[in-house]
């Protein structure tokens, strides 16, 4: 089985979190707000908060979380009202595809949520909430989206046609274990409201544990298509100078600002799977950490030679994964779009920073087939539209809501 390992530290990391609500426990069920006579209680928020620190998320926030049960009270309250039930199948679809994204099956999830101190319906609420919201908005404007094979022609034009794009990107990516997970979201707040490319450099070189903290954090041009699939329409919204918001990956946040952006003669290449390896080696980004690093990259050309270097070690030391690059955990995603074959990384750590990841690139394979890459793209601006009906809607459930602080 590949990425066998990939987010395993994510339970030490999920483990070493305890909760800690600041709420005393004769206020636990107290009202925060009351959304159309439906009460989001103290302890809700507590978990909730709980619940997206455990998964490294920037809007853990008390105004956050808050806003965000707001928002599912009314998306549960509007698939009341059309009388969709979700069936047990569907929950515990969602609950597995979500586990699934840490390398865990639902049970092994929801016990590594437990010894944070979040509970299992806080969980399983949060997946409900999704899927039947999701189910709602492609029942009620599923037949409003149709999309034409001139507008597929178009959108494949843009990013695989006669045409490529290519942009010129910083990064800064800064370690956040949880004892400075509240002071690196500050800094990453201050970093996203950079006013210049200069600004955003210095910021580079005193925050980023890339090797290209010293060049102020600028890449060469890349091709789009290289990039990780989540970050391609974030930076293709960006105007040259802005920045992204803060990106949560494993024990980081990562930031990116476009510097510019080009359309090229030469068209992108689209890749079905990049084959890529990790080897993990103790330390983290100490020196004696760093100096094992380069020892083992003074001993290796191509990925095959990372198994002699891992004889007679346990296995889960050296992973050798083949994936599509929408699967890819979006930290390894963003340090192999640098990478060309034979070349590595030291960029990358886990458990909470004590192994460092040695992530070698071993190659890409190009997509051949034309009409699955026109699926993919209708499917994206189906979901594009979908998600524009979604926010309108949810919009509209707002302006109609009676929401009330106690």
């Amino acid at each position: 089985m590949t990425a066998v390992s990939r987010l395993k530290t994510t339970i030490a990391l999920m483990a070493s979190i305890a909760f800690t609500a600041p709420v005393a426990a004769q206020g636990l069920f107290d009202p925060v707000v009351v959304v159309n006579d439906d009460i989001v209680t103290e302890y809700e928020v507590a978990q909730r908060s709980a619940f997206l620190q455990m998964l490294n998320s920037p809007d853990s926030g008390r105004d956050d979380v808050i806003e965000t049960l707001i928002n599912e009270r009314l998306q549960r309250q509007a698939v009341d009202t059309a009388g969709l039930e979700l069936t047990d199948e569907g929950l515990n679809a969602g609950l597995e595809e979500f586990a699934a994204r840490a390398n865990m099956n639902a049970e092994e999830f929801m016990a590594a949520l437990a010894r944070g101190g979040v509970a299992e319906e806080t969980f399983r609420d949060f997946v409900h909430v999704g899927v039947s919201w999701r189910e709602l908005i492609s029942a009620q404007f599923g037949s409003r989206v149709q999309v034409s094979e001139r507008e597929i022609d178009r959108a494949m034009g843009s990013s695989t046609g006669t045409t490529g794009i290519r942009v010129l990107v910083s990064e800064i990516i800064i370690p956040a274990p949880p004892e400075r997970r509240d002071e690196v979201d500050d800094i990453a707040r201050e970093i996203a409201a950079s006013g210049s490319i200069d600004e955003f450099s210095s910021y580079a070189r005193e925050y980023s544990a890339t090797a290209t903290r010293d060049a102020g954090g600028r890449l060469p041009w890349q091709d789009l298509n290289n990039l990780p699939p989540v970050l391609r329409p974030i930076l293709l919204s960006l105007a040259p100078g802005e920045v992204t918001t803060p990106l949560p990956i494993p024990n980081a946040v990562a930031l990116f600002q476009l510097r510019d952006i080009q359309e090229t003669s030469t068209p992108s290449k689209e890749f079905a799977a990049i084959d890529y390896a990790a080897y993990l080696i103790p330390g983290g980004r100490s020196p004696a950490g760093l100096a094992a690093a380069a020892k083992v990259a003074a001993q290796v050309d191509v990925c095959d030679d990372l198994y002699g270097v891992a004889q007679n070690q346990p296995p889960e030391v050296l992973e050798r994964t083949i994936l599509p690059p929408s699967e890819i955990p979006q930290d390894i995603a963003i340090e192999l779009s640098k990478l060309d074959p034979g070349e590595v990384s030291t960029t990358l750590t886990r458990a909470d920073g004590q192994t460092l990841v040695f992530l070698m690139m071993c190659g890409r394979t190009a997509a051949v087939n034309e009409e699955a890459s026109r699926q993919g793209v209708a499917n994206s601006l189906r979901s594009a539209r979908l998600n524009a009906y979604a926010d309108s809607l949810l919009d509209e459930l707002h302006a109609d809501a009676r929401i009330v602080t106690p």
